[in-house]
C-alpha cells in the first residue's frame, strides 16, 4: 500500500507538469504569431517551444501515462464497468491528442509554415482545461 501512495504522488506530479505545459505552449503560439518569421524573436519562441515540449511536456506525459497505467492495473482500484473510468480514459486520450497537435503546430512554426491565427491558438488554449476538468471530476466524484 505504501508503494501505491508513492506511485500516486508521482502520477499527480507528472500530470501537473504535463498540464502546465499544455496550458503554456498554446499561449506561446499566440505570442509567436505576433512575431516576424526569421526575426530573432521568432527564433527565440521556436527554441522555447521546442524545449518546453521535448524537455518538460513529453517526459511528463510519459510518466503520467506509465504511472497511471500501473495504478489502473492494481487489483480493485478500478471499477471496469463504471462510466466514470471510461469517461476519464477518453479525456486522457483527448489530452494525448491535443499534445500531438501541439507538436504539429510547433513544427509548423519551426519551419515557418504556421497557418493559424492568434485567435485560433487562444481558442485552442482552452481545450486542455476542459479535458482536465473531466479527468478530475471523473477520478474524484466518480459520477
Amino acid at each position: 500500500m505504501d508503494h501505491m501512495q508513492w506511485l500516486l504522488s508521482l502520477h499527480i506530479m507528472a500530470f501537473t507538469a504535463w498540464m502546465a505545459g499544455l496550458f503554456y505552449l498554446p499561449r506561446l503560439f499566440v505570442y509567436h504569431c505576433q512575431t516576424e518569421p526569421g526575426s530573432a524573436e521568432y527564433e527565440r519562441f521556436s527554441v522555447m517551444e521546442r524545449k518546453l515540449l521535448k524537455q518538460i511536456m513529453n517526459p511528463a506525459m510519459i510518466v503520467t501515462l506509465v504511472a497511471g497505467g500501473v495504478l489502473a492495473s492494481l487489483p480493485g482500484l478500478i471499477e471496469w464497468g463504471a462510466v466514470w473510468w471510461w469517461s476519464k480514459l477518453i479525456a486522457v486520450l483527448g489530452l494525448c491528442a491535443f499534445h500531438g497537435m501541439c507538436s504539429v503546430w510547433r513544427k509548423q512554426f519551426f519551419i515557418q509554415k504556421n497557418n493559424h491565427t492568434e485567435r485560433y491558438y487562444r481558442i485552442a488554449n482552452e481545450i486542455p482545461t476542459l479535458f482536465m476538468m473531466i479527468v478530475i471530476i471523473m477520478i474524484i466524484v466518480r459520477p
